[in-house]
């Protein structure tokens, strides 16, 4: 069997364009990496964990979060957030592509960077975003 030949004619899904608004709100947090993932789908890591990435079918973005946070975020959002079988037993919310909005985008991006960061990296964000008045 050559498995080098099936990726060569597998068909990807995504398109990265679908990521780039996720993205540059995610690299703003401090320790924040763009990197590659699954299905070579374009993600974001921090201190080598995944933040967020596009699901290689391109509908959707996977959110690491806390399953309590998360779940809050299912029951009020419903129409920009869902939850695939397969990640239910992981801490990620799943966002739409093709429907979300900003403000909560990077509130959801916060809290997710919040629970990998270093408590150093939050107490350094949290004091600047006080000196700039956010």
């Amino acid at each position: 069997m050559n498995h080098g030949k099936d990726m060569k004619n597998k068909i990807q899904h995504f398109d990265p364009k679908d990521f780039e608004a996720v993205k540059n709100i995610a690299l703003n947090f401090p320790g924040a990496e763009e990197s590659i993932s699954h299905e070579g789908t374009p993600s974001v890591k921090v201190r080598g964990k995944l933040m967020c990435r596009l699901h290689d079918s391109g509908e959707f973005i996977p959110v690491r979060l806390d399953f309590e946070i998360r779940d809050h975020y299912l029951e009020r959002y419903p129409e920009i957030f869902h939850l695939p079988d397969h990640f239910k037993p992981y801490p990620y919310l799943c966002m739409w592509t093709y429907h979300y909005d900003k403000k909560l985008l990077h509130e959801i991006l916060e809290l997710s960077w919040k629970g990998l960061a270093t408590k150093k990296q939050i107490s350094e964000y949290e004091a600047e975003k006080k000196n700039n008045g956010l």
